[in-house]
């Protein structure tokens, strides 16, 4: 391996650009159904999260920051917080915090859950961001303490 090259071996790097795309679409998955199967915003956002670990860990720390860099991630961050908050204040104007005041259309259905797959999509966007910045510390931390 050249001493210039960043990342793992060549198999690392073509199993990984194989398998994550897979990965993060399985983690929007969860997110979307959580409500019907176990799983929902949390779990979702960690897969999610796990899939961009996954390219730092295989191509190195600058190709994951051309796909999620630190400011990216602190907006993601950033609006997960902002949509679970206007969720639950919206519903407080119709006379409770929380309140559910979308439809919950039919048992069963991926839109028969009311304000809970937007609360899903907020928490699923705070997790995983915060989950990446926080691997991203670990990595800088850890290079510092190298050198």
């Amino acid at each position: 391996m050249k001493a210039n090259q960043t990342g793992m071996t060549l198999i690392v790097k073509t199993i990984t650009r194989l398998t994550v795309g897979l990965i993060l679409l399985y983690g929007i998955y969860i997110v979307l159904h959580g409500h019907l199967s176990p799983g929902g915003g949390f779990p979702g956002g960690v897969i999610i999260a796990l899939s961009f670990i996954h390219i730092m860990l295989a191509f190195g720390k600058d190709m994951a920051f051309k796909k999620l860099n630190q400011a990216r991630a602190s907006f993601f961050e950033n609006l997960g917080a902002i949509i679970f908050l206007s969720v639950a204040i919206i519903g407080f104007a119709g006379g409770y915090f929380f309140l559910n005041f979308l439809s919950k259309g039919e048992p069963f259905s991926l839109f028969s859950a009311g304000t809970i797959p937007l609360y899903n999509i907020a928490i699923c966007f705070k997790v995983a961001a915060g989950l990446f910045l926080i691997f991203v510390a670990l990595v800088v931390l850890s290079r510092k303490e190298e050198e």
